[in-house]
């Protein structure tokens, strides 16, 4: 079965913008192209993609499956068109990471830069996916390199360790806690702390301490998001146990950090497609991240963050 592009792009289009409105001006059609290029999709597939609710139009269950699939393959070919464009005028220094969000934000973006200063004619592409879905988007997606906590369980890829951080507890300077030089477990609960998603490590790691101890925990705040949470923290809501990386995507500087005990270790590594041949300017900007992540844990080891806000 060969689809029709233009019925994939108009699809493409509806779902970006919420509306055949709006798929409309996106790609310079009129309303009812649109809706005649997704009538045609559906009769192309045999099945709903769309169902009305009201008066609006929403992807159906198989719609949405579909669209998850016919996307991954989109962008798969304007990458494909993108880099033999690159290879006909002789430019292949083009690198394609995948990482979480806060990891860009704190290390990736300006290590890159500092590599692209080098070679004036290299081209990037960053993609950031949530951390907790990790072993379903390094599966999805398309990379030469991915930057992920580990472990993974995704089979298909190379996997290299290169750092690993210590969990950290942020809080404001002028929280209780800032005179400790480490706090334990037992100092964190007896404040009110704003905890993080159950799922994550870290939500796990005082799982753990408060099945071992008996102690519960007095939860102020939920915020599932650790950057949230260290924002919180950073106003004297509470304080949090986060991820550096995190606490450096956050936003703020208003924030101190302590190590925590019992100590609690955060493994990240190198994912290298398990196909192909590897680029050398993947292996040197592995080697910039890996050099920039090494100094910033010394700094963290030694409690001093600020230097990289």
């Amino acid at each position: 079965m060969g689809l029709n592009q233009k019925s994939l792009e108009a699809l493409r289009a509806f779902v970006e913008t919420g509306s055949i409105n709006g798929a409309a001006d996106r790609l310079f059609r009129t309303a009812p192209q649109i809706s005649r290029l997704l009538s045609a999709l559906e009769d192309e597939v045999g099945f709903a993609v769309l169902s009305r609710r009201g008066r609006r139009l929403h992807l159906t269950r198989e719609g949405k499956e579909f669209y998850q699939e016919a996307e991954r393959l989109m962008l798969a070919h304007d990458e494909l068109e993108r880099r033999a464009d690159q290879m006909r005028r002789g430019k292949t220094d083009h690198i394609r990471i995948l990482t979480a969000p806060f990891i860009s934000h704190a290390v990736i973006n300006r290590t890159l830069a500092r590599v692209m200063q080098r070679y004036p004619d290299m081209t990037a592409q960053i993609d950031s996916r949530v951390r907790l879905d990790i072993d379903v988007w390094v599966a999805q997606e398309t990379f030469d390199l991915g930057i992920a906590p580990l472990p993974i369980r995704e089979s298909a890829f190379e996997v290299e360790p290169f750092l690993e951080l210590p969990m950290v507890v942020v809080m404001h300077p002028s929280h209780p806690l800032a005179a400790l030089k480490t706090v334990t477990f037992e100092d964190f609960a007896e404040h009110p702390i704003i905890a993080t998603h159950a799922r994550s490590l870290l939500g796990q790691h005082l799982e753990a301490q408060v099945k071992k101890t008996g102690r519960r925990l007095n939860v102020r705040v939920e915020a599932r998001n650790g950057v949230i949470a260290c924002q919180m923290a950073s106003l004297n809501l509470g304080c949090c146990l986060a991820d550096p990386f995190v606490a450096l995507s956050s936003g703020v500087t208003d924030f101190i950090i302590r190590p925590f005990e019992p100590l609690g270790l955060l493994k990240y590594g190198f994912l290298y497609p398990g196909w192909g041949s590897r680029a050398p300017i993947v292996d040197e900007v592995a080697d910039e991240i890996r050099t920039s992540t090494a100094i910033l844990a010394e700094r963290i080891f030694h409690q001093d963050l600020r230097t990289f806000l």
